[in-house]
C-alpha cells in the first residue's frame, strides 16, 4: 500500500499573472515542509506539476529537508499533474456563455473590469475570491454545453487518472508528495469516494492553498485518508483559497 500525499499549491499570483506563487504563498509551502520534517515524514518520490506555481511549492518543501540535511528526492517534473487551463477556457467560451446567459455576461465583464482596475494588486478582492461567473464558467466545460477546441473534462479526467499507472508502478509501501492543484486533487478524491463530476468540482473548491491531501494505493484501487489538512497553516490570515 502507498501513500499519495497530494499538495496543492501555495497562494498563487493575481488574475492576470495566476501562476507564480504570491509571497504568502511562498511562506504557505515553507511551512508546509517545515511541518512535513517536524513530522519526520521522508518521501520516496516527489512529482510536480510543470506549471511554475507548483514547482515552486515542491522546490520550498525541499529546500526546507535540503537546509535541515535530510535527504530529499529528486523532484520528477510532470506536466500530466497539470491544472486545466481556465484563462484559454474563459477566452474561448467565455463569448458564447454570454450570449446566452445575461447574469453570466453581466458578472463576466465585472469581474474583467476590477481586474484592468486591479492589475498588480495583489490582495484585491477580485484575484483572491472565486466569482460566480467563475462558477458558471467551469460548470460550462465540464458539461459540454458548448463545443471546446481545448481540453475537454472528460480528458483532463483521464489524464489525472493515468497518472495512477505510474504510481502502480512504484515499490510497495511508497511514500509518494505530488505538488499539483486543485482540481487533480478533487478528481483523484473523487475516484475514493466514488463521486460524480459536479461534487469533484465542490471537493476542489474547499482546498485550502497548501494544503494536503492523503490517498492510499492498494491493488489499483484508492482509498482516502485525509483531505485537506492545513496544520502547518495555524492562523486564519495564513489560510487562503486562491
Amino acid at each position: 500500500m502507498s501513500n499519495i500525499h497530494l499538495v496543492r499549491h501555495g497562494q498563487a499570483g493575481t488574475r492576470e499573472a495566476y501562476d507564480s506563487l504570491s509571497s504568502l504563498g511562498q511562506q504557505q509551502a515553507q511551512l508546509l515542509g517545515e511541518y512535513f520534517l517536524a513530522q519526520r515524514l521522508e518521501f520516496d518520490v516527489v512529482y510536480s506539476g510543470a506549471m511554475q506555481r507548483q514547482l515552486q511549492t515542491a522546490s520550498a518543501v525541499k529546500n526546507v529537508y535540503d537546509q535541515a540535511q535530510v535527504s530529499f528526492p529528486p523532484v520528477t517534473v510532470d506536466d500530466q499533474w497539470n491544472e486545466f487551463d481556465l484563462t484559454d477556457i474563459y477566452r474561448e467560451l467565455g463569448p458564447k456563455l454570454s450570449e446566452v446567459d445575461q447574469e453570466f455576461r453581466v458578472e463576466y465583464e465585472e469581474m474583467r473590469l476590477e481586474v484592468k482596475q486591479n492589475l498588480g494588486v495583489m490582495d484585491a478582492k477580485v484575484h483572491r475570491q472565486w466569482r460566480p461567473c467563475d462558477t458558471k464558467m467551469v460548470d460550462a466545460w465540464i458539461s459540454g454545453t458548448f463545443v471546446y477546441s481545448g481540453e475537454t473534462w472528460r480528458q483532463f479526467q483521464e489524464r489525472i487518472c493515468n497518472r495512477l499507472q505510474d504510481l502502480e508502478r512504484l515499490p510497495p509501501r511508497a511514500n509518494v508528495l505530488v505538488s499539483t492543484s486543485a482540481t487533480p486533487t478533487g478528481v483523484l478524491t473523487g475516484l475514493a469516494l466514488g463521486i460524480s463530476d459536479a461534487r469533484v468540482r465542490q471537493l476542489a473548491g474547499v482546498l485550502y492553498n497548501s494544503s494536503y491531501t492523503t490517498l492510499r494505493l492498494r491493488d489499483g484501487r484508492l482509498q482516502m485518508f485525509q483531505f485537506n489538512a492545513v496544520p502547518h497553516l495555524t492562523t486564519p490570515e495564513l489560510r487562503t483559497f486562491r
